[in-house]
């Protein structure tokens, strides 16, 4: 059984995919390489990904796009590659759901850090417990529509959702019954965009349980632990 990382190296310049896929395979990687989003699609469909190196500026569907779709639908971590004067994609990419970037030109030596970083981060995470899929997830008297970012009462009104409250919510909702440290929290919602002393996670905290709880001076959704962060314990139907 191949127990070697397997990475796809996104990006319609052929050196550049030659020169990434040569130097991850000297340190113990498998790289399979795609000219384009279509071309990633097919081999993807034929092979188990464990990330994906994407460069952003690429003809016809860009990265971003790509990017957005993957985070939509699947968990496989994703690194960007951007022009070094194009900070908007880099905010982009982030704000979408990239794990990391690097500015072209770069060093592989440095690429190869950050696709490890990544995967270590990505291993240490607790599974999920709610299928990532699912459209529609109801617990307590709420149901969420993830394709509408949409959360709805029993009573049918709608409660509006920043797009921070909709990632912090989702990942509650993908790990219902565990406890998530702040750095977790930090990690699942905002990756390397995180400031390892960022404590914002607490605000978001609070502010989701004035949407959701009953009562938010005693939540009975979302529980803290002293010490140790978040749980989410309300039951979770993913149909």
């Amino acid at each position: 059984m191949d127990c070697q990382p397997h990475i796809a190296v996104v990006d319609d310049h052929r050196d550049i995919r030659d020169l990434v896929g040569k130097y991850l395979a000297k340190h113990g990687f498998r790289v399979s390489q795609a000219e384009s989003a279509s071309a990633f699609r097919r081999l993807m469909e034929k092979n188990g990904l464990d990330l994906v190196v994407l460069d952003v500026m690429m003809p016809g569907e860009d990265g971003l796009s790509l990017c957005r779709e993957l985070r939509s639908t699947t968990d496989l971590p994703v690194i960007l590659l951007t022009a070094m004067a194009e900070e908007t994609d880099r905010i982009v990419g982030l704000e979408i759901g990239a794990d990391d970037y690097l500015t072209k030109p770069f060093n592989p030596r440095e690429l190869l850090a950050r696709i490890k970083a990544v995967l270590r981060r990505v291993q240490s995470l607790p599974p999920q417990r709610a299928t990532p899929k699912a459209r529609e997830i109801r617990f307590d008297r709420w149901q969420l529509h993830v394709g509408r970012r949409e959360l709805v009462d029993d009573n049918g009104l709608a409660v509006p959702l920043s797009t921070a409250e909709f990632r912090l919510l989702s990942v509650f909702l993908d790990h219902s019954g565990l406890v998530l440290s702040r750095d977790q929290l930090l990690d699942l919602t905002v990756g390397r965009a995180a400031d390892p002393f960022d404590r914002s996670i607490d605000n978001q905290v609070s502010r989701l349980r004035k949407k959701i709880e009953t009562d938010p001076k005693s939540p009975s959704l979302i529980k803290t632990h002293w010490g140790g962060g978040y749980s989410f314990v309300a039951e979770v139907q993913a149909p």
